[in-house]
């Protein structure tokens, strides 16, 4: 899949370094976006990444280098929830609205979904606009849906239903 400036296709072996330095070491990006902390490139298990059909690189077109991760998941009867990180080294120049746009277009025109979600800790703006220019509308809200980083989370769900 393909955008202006993006490429989104399977994660690789070879993206574990990228993965390392733009989501899982990247303390900014795990503020946000729920994922285990590593330390080194040693602590990472990357294993499970490579050839999982709903986990999707966001890469550069001029470099191809990753510079995020999409996903979808909890997918039944025509609906999933979808998340998205993007390191910090890549904010404010429209990447995710640009992947999350396109990544909704393959799950309505190709696989065929009526509903999408998605969610952000309650306070997270950028993504509540990221999900705003993509069509999405306030679904719902949850008090203290989880704990991530020993903290409490609320969480507000957006939705879309079926693509324009």
């Amino acid at each position: 899949m393909e955008t202006e400036r993006l490429i989104l296709d399977s994660i690789k072996e070879s993206d574990k370094e990228d993965y390392f330095i733009n989501i899982s070491h990247d303390k900014k990006v795990l503020e946000t976006f729920i994922c285990r902390y590593a330390e080194t490139m040693e602590e990472l298990d990357f294993s499970s990444y490579p050839g999982r059909q709903d986990l999707f690189a966001i890469r550069l077109k001029e470099t191809g280098r990753l510079i995020g991760i999409i996903n979808f998941f909890d997918e039944k009867d025509g609906s999933c929830e979808i998340g998205y990180g993007i390191g910090s080294g890549y904010w404010n120049r429209g990447y995710a609205t640009e992947a999350v746009h396109r990544f909704l277009e393959l799950l309505f025109r190709e696989k065929g979904l009526h509903t999408v979600y998605a969610s952000f800790f309650t306070g997270n703006e950028v993504s509540r606009r990221v999900m705003e220019k993509c069509g999405m509308q306030y679904s719902h809200f949850v008090e203290k849906e989880m704990v991530y980083l020993d903290v409490e989370r609320d969480l507000t769900y957006y939705v879309i239903h079926d693509w324009r």
